[in-house]
């Protein structure tokens, strides 16, 4: 044990020492030491398995280490590796042609960008430039990204830090969370009613002529996968449309089959006018996102400078790792798939419920889920408030410590535990994963309050 406490320990070192994490101080951490991964596993390099209920940050699609995307890869950089973005390449045009295949309605043309934060950076320019307008309207319960303007745009309270310095421009209104509604409505789609008409009066307050879109996730994801009522994303284009907004749909995380159609916003028969795309495009193997515009807003381009531009996109290797990724997903039904495990998925936590008193709440669509934790099923009191402090935290940090303990990688946030594994899980695998999730959640039940 000795021995490889002083093997991995440089590796560690050097990771702290010289590199800086994501969302946290910097003193006290204890990152995973990964070492390889394959399918739904990873190990750590003391040999413990760990089975990745989160697909990472929701985005390993495809399953860890399949190497059909290593040889595509490895042929693009044998051919070409990077031109300026001005240039085209065969695996950008198949690339784009099979994203327009793939993507709802009249959705033609992509930018491509190095990632998700800016997808909707380029997506919020695209809108004022084509609308002549400012202001995006988004919600309070959403994480459109880390960039000065995606964090900006999104409510996930991370942005605090620098409130002071944020982007202007961008007003937030509620969402139609049902399970704790801020009009106590009696049913979701009563929910999603007073969810729309505070948006429209939020559109009225603040000048419909300076309004150039409204910015929603396809699903809702790190935010605690909040239901669409059937109604909210019909409601969002009839109202985008009576005042000439345009449509931003954030298919960051809820893209690529995710929640068991191609995009989120399949589930409602609706076409954005953008949608901002990353994660599952390429499953994590390579940094690739982009820009989808409908063929209305492509051709206003045709005649109007389009100003925008990143030295990497449209880049060759990682496109060609992304036409490779949606060519496994198409060929191994992972789509279908998905949609088959949500299915299972919600009959074992059904089945929970009636072990764990301290689960409240189970959204999910696909493979994108999240169990939400309270103290008492009636009052409907968090397990952990929301945006807690540390010190209002224990119960969040024993249940994640519990979980990595028992060989789990998944998020654990406030009083949610997400469910999102690659679409490629096993009905097995999802036992044996749920196996370690109920035995975390036996630590909720201990702060249950009847």
């Amino acid at each position: 044990m000795q021995t490889t406490i002083q093997k991995r320990h440089p590796i560690i070192q050097d990771n702290m020492d010289y590199t800086l994490f994501s969302w946290s101080k910097q003193g006290g951490l204890n990152p995973m030491n990964l070492e390889k991964a394959k399918g739904v596993y990873l190990w750590d390099r003391d040999g413990k398995k760990y089975i990745d209920f989160s697909s990472q940050l929701m985005n390993v699609n495809i399953g860890h280490g399949n190497q059909r995307i290593t040889e595509a890869v490895s042929r693009q950089m044998q051919e070409l590796s990077f031109v300026y973005p001005g240039a085209t390449t065969k695996v950008r045009g198949e690339l784009g042609k099979k994203i327009a295949e793939i993507t709802p309605g009249n959705l033609t043309k992509t930018f491509f960008t190095l990632g998700g934060a800016e997808a909707i950076e380029n997506s919020i320019k695209i809108a004022r430039m084509f609308t002549g307008r400012s202001k995006i309207i988004t919600q309070y319960r959403s994480y459109h990204g880390a960039t000065y303007g995606a964090i900006s745009a999104g409510g996930d309270p991370r942005k605090h830090a620098v409130d002071r310095y944020a982007a202007p421009n961008f007003i937030h209104v509620e969402n139609p969370y049902f399970y704790r509604c801020p009009w106590n409505t009696n049913s979701m789609e009563e929910c999603g009613e007073m969810a729309l008409a505070n948006l429209e009066r939020v559109i009225k307050y603040e000048n419909p002529d300076s309004v150039a879109a409204i910015l929603m996730e396809g699903e809702s994801g790190s935010s605690g996968c909040i239901k669409y009522p059937k109604n909210y994303w019909q409601g969002l284009r009839r109202i985008a449309d009576k005042y000439g907004i345009l449509l931003i749909c954030d298919e960051v995380m809820s893209g690529f089959g995710r929640t068991g159609k191609w995009f989120g916003i399949d589930h409602h028969n609706v076409t954005p006018d953008i949608m901002a795309i990353a994660k599952g495009l390429t499953s994590g193997y390579l940094p690739l996102g982009g820009t989808v515009v409908t063929d209305t807003i492509a051709k206003y381009f045709n005649e109007n400078n389009l100003t925008v531009g990143l030295t990497y996109s449209a880049h060759a290797v990682s496109c060609a790792a992304g036409l490779e990724n949606l060519k496994i997903m198409q060929e191994e039904n992972l789509v279908e798939r998905a949609a088959e495990s949500g299915k299972y998925i919600e009959e074992v936590v059904e089945g929970l419920k009636a072990k764990h008193l301290s689960i409240g709440d189970f959204r999910n669509t696909g493979l994108l889920g999240c169990i939400e934790l309270v103290k008492n099923r009636t009052t409907k009191e968090p397990l952990t408030p929301w945006n807690a402090k540390p010190k209002d935290s224990e119960a969040t940090y024993k249940i994640a410590g519990k979980i990595r303990s028992l060989g789990m990688f998944t998020f654990v946030k406030w009083n949610f535990i997400f469910i999102a594994p690659p679409l490629n899980i096993t009905k097995e695998q999802i036992n044996e994963g749920f196996n370690i999730i109920s035995e975390a959640i036996s630590i909720a039940d201990e702060y249950y309050k009847d």
